[in-house]
C-alpha cells in the first residue's frame, strides 16, 4: 500500500510541475517571432501616421492661402494621399489584430487540453484519497506499513492535491481572461474593418472631386486667369446658392438659405459657428448608404425599429419620444443598421434616441418647442449645436472644432484615435466650403 501511495504522489508531482511550466515553455517559443512581427507592424504604422500628420499640416497651410488653381489642385492631391495613407494604416492595424487573435486561439486550445488533463488527474486523486481515508488500522498493519509513515504519506498526498487544485484554478482564470481578450480583439477588428470601408468611401468621393477638377483643368487649360473667371462666376451666383437644396435625409429638403438661418440662430444660442454646424449636418446626412431609409411603412421586420436599434438603450427612448410627439413609431424614417453597429438615428442631425434625451430639455428651452421633434430641422439643428458646444466647439478655432466633430462621431473615449481622423477632416473641409457660401450671402 505504501508503494501504491508513493506512485500516486509521484504522478501527482509530475502533473503539478507540468501544469506550472507549460505556459512558460509556450511563451518562450512563441514570443520572439510574434513580438518581432508586432514590432515591425507598429513601426510601420507609426511611420504612416507621421506621414498623415504631415499631410494635415499641408492641408491647413493650403486652405489659408488665396484661392488659386495650383492651391486647389494641391489640396485635392493632399486629401487623396491622406486617405490612401489612412487606408494603409487601417490595413496594418487589422493585420496586427488578426495575429493577436490567432495567438489567443492557440493559447486557449492549449489551456483547454491542460484543463481537461487536470480534471482527470484531480478526479483520480480524489478517488485515491477516499481509498486512503477509508483504510483501517488493521489494513495498515497487515500491509506492513508503520502508522507514522502512513500519516507522513497522507500529509504529502493532501499537499499535492491542494497544489493541483490551485494550479487548476489558475489555468481556468487565465483561460477566462484570454477568452475575454480575444472577444475584445474581435470587436476591435470589426471596428477597424468598418472604418476602412468608410475610408474607401471617402477616397471614392475625393477621386470624384479630382475628376471634376480635371475637367476644370481641361476647360482652363491650366491657366490661372481662366480659373479665376470660373471661381468668380460661381461666387457671383448668390441667387443659386440661396436656392440650392441642403440635402437632409429623413426630412424634407430645405433651401441653403433656410439652413443658414437655422444655423445662425443656433450659433446665437450656443456659440457654435454656423458654418461648422452646417458641416456636421452635411456630413451626418450623407454618411454611409440608406440613411433615413429604414422603418418605412412597407419594410419587412428586419428593417423596422425593433430590429435596427439597440435594445433597450434606444428602443425604450424611441417609444417615449414618438409617444410624446403623437407620432407612429412604425412610420418614422430611421437610419438603417450598418454592418458595424446599430441604426435608428433620427432626423436631419441623425440623433440616436438615447442621445436625444440628453439634450431634449435644453432644445425645448431654446426653441420653445415642447416637446422638441428630432425630425424638425429647427429642433435638430439646435440639438446638434448643443451637443457640439458640450464637446468644446464653442471655444472656436480649427483644432477645437475638429475635436468636437470627432467627439460627436466617436465619443470622447475614441475621439483622438487616428482611425477616426478622416471624419474630423471631412467636417472641417465641408465647414470651410459653407463658410465661403455664408460670406457671399453676408456680402450681398
Amino acid at each position: 500500500m505504501k508503494e501504491k501511495m508513493r506512485t500516486i504522489i509521484l504522478s501527482a508531482i509530475v502533473v503539478v510541475l507540468s501544469a506550472g511550466s507549460f505556459l512558460f515553455v509556450y511563451a518562450e517559443t512563441e514570443s520572439e517571432e510574434v513580438e518581432r512581427k508586432r514590432a515591425e507592424l507598429n513601426l510601420e504604422l507609426l511611420q504612416i501616421e507621421s506621414e498623415i500628420d504631415q499631410e494635415k499640416l499641408v492641408l491647413q497651410d493650403k486652405q489659408r492661402e488665396k484661392v488659386t488653381l495650383e492651391r486647389d489642385v494641391a489640396i485635392l492631391n493632399s486629401n487623396i494621399r491622406k486617405s490612401q495613407l489612412g487606408i494603409k494604416a487601417r490595413t496594418l492595424a487589422i493585420g496586427s489584430l488578426v495575429e493577436d487573435i490567432d495567438d489567443k486561439e492557440v493559447v486557449i486550445g492549449i489551456l483547454n487540453e491542460k484543463t481537461e488533463r487536470q480534471k482527470q488527474s484531480l478526479s483520480q486523486l480524489m478517488r485515491k484519497t477516499n481509498e486512503v481515508d477509508s483504510a483501517s488500522l488493521v489494513e495498515i498493519v497487515l500491509g506492513n506499513q508503520k502508522i507514522s509513515d502512513f500519516f507522513i504519506d497522507l500529509d504529502s498526498f493532501e499537499s499535492i492535491k491542494q497544489s493541483l487544485d490551485a494550479s487548476f484554478k489558475e489555468i481556468r482564470s487565465v483561460k477566462n481572461a484570454t477568452e475575454t481578450e480575444k472577444k475584445k480583439l474581435e470587436e476591435e477588428k470589426r471596428e477597424e474593418v468598418s472604418l476602412r470601408v468608410l475610408q474607401e468611401a471617402e477616397k471614392r468621393k475625393i477621386v470624384q472631386n479630382e475628376a471634376e477638377k480635371q475637367q476644370i483643368l481641361t476647360v482652363t487649360k491650366g491657366e490661372e486667369v481662366a480659373y479665376q473667371k470660373i471661381i468668380k462666376a460661381k461666387e457671383k451666383t448668390a441667387a443659386e446658392i440661396r436656392t440650392a437644396l441642403f440635402a437632409l435625409r429623413g426630412s424634407s429638403a430645405i433651401p441653403f438659405g433656410k439652413a443658414y438661418e437655422l444655423a445662425v440662430h443656433a450659433e446665437e444660442q450656443t456659440g457654435v459657428r454656423a458654418a461648422f454646424l452646417l458641416g456636421i449636418i452635411t456630413q451626418e446626412t450623407k454618411l454611409g448608404e440608406n440613411i433615413g431609409n429604414c422603418n418605412l411603412p412597407d419594410d419587412p421586420p428586419k428593417y423596422k425599429w425593433q430590429s435596427i436599434m439597440k435594445d433597450p438603450r434606444d428602443t425604450v427612448p424611441y417609444l417615449e419620444i414618438t409617444s410624446r410627439l403623437g407620432l407612429d413609431p412604425e412610420l418614422m424614417p430611421l437610419s438603417c443598421a450598418p454592418s458595424y453597429g446599430y441604426g435608428g438615428a433620427m432626423g436631419p442631425a441623425q440623433f440616436i434616441p438615447s442621445t436625444w434625451l440628453l439634450v431634449e430639455d435644453e432644445v425645448a428651452k431654446l426653441t420653445g418647442h415642447n416637446p422638441p421633434n428630432p425630425w424638425s430641422p429647427e429642433d435638430a439643428f439646435m440639438a446638434s449645436s448643443i451637443l457640439l458646444r458640450d464637446n468644446g466647439a464653442a471655444k472656436g478655432g480649427y483644432d477645437n472644432e475638429r475635436l468636437a466633430a470627432l467627439r460627436y462621431f466617436a465619443g470622447w473615449k475614441n475621439a483622438e484615435k487616428a482611425a477616426y481622423s478622416f471624419y474630423g477632416d471631412g467636417v472641417m473641409s465641408l465647414a470651410a466650403g459653407h463658410q465661403r457660401s455664408i460670406d457671399i450671402l453676408r456680402a450681398d
